[in-house]
């Protein structure tokens, strides 16, 4: 009888010790399912930070001239409202320009068109990097001086 109690004791002990391997697998599993989530949200924001990086020093070196903007990034240009221009260029997910159809993410710089005018201006953008879902990634307001003519 000695003999027995000892492998009752033995196999409560293994089923203690796989209980507590299995919460540890578990937590482990939660861990690295965050893990990988909060790195593929912050692969997003470093390359849409590098795209807006991108579109603000082109707006800058054009003087804000839209047309030039859309045909360097790639993008196609449209009327906002009330005054203003916009650029729009779409990304696949692998952040290479696409069409909108592709498209997973979205930059776009809204143009507070100064008017025609043969003085140079200081000419207003706000830049917005999103995903397609409209999740902000990345906003910030630029300003060029330029002749700007719409």
């Amino acid at each position: 009888m000695n003999n027995r109690s000892r492998s009752t004791l033995f196999l409560i002990e293994q089923l203690i010790v796989i209980a507590v391997f299995a919460i540890c697998a578990v937590a482990c599993i939660s861990i690295l399912t965050a893990a990988f989530s909060y790195a593929g949200d912050t692969k997003a924001t470093a390359h849409a930070l590098i795209a807006a990086e991108s579109g603000a020093e082109v707006f800058k070196a054009t003087g804000g001239d839209i047309n030039a903007v859309a045909d360097i990034m790639g993008g196609v240009t449209g009327a906002g409202g009330s005054g203003t221009a916009a650029i729009v260029v779409f990304y696949d997910s692998s952040w290479q320009v696409s069409s909108e159809t592709d498209a997973s993410f979205v930059l776009s710089l809204i143009v507070d068109a100064p008017g025609n005018s043969n003085d140079i201006v200081l000419v207003t953008a706000e830049l917005t990097v999103c995903r397609m879902t409209g999740e902000q990634l990345i906003v910030f307001p630029l300003a060029a001086h330029s002749n700007y003519r719409t």
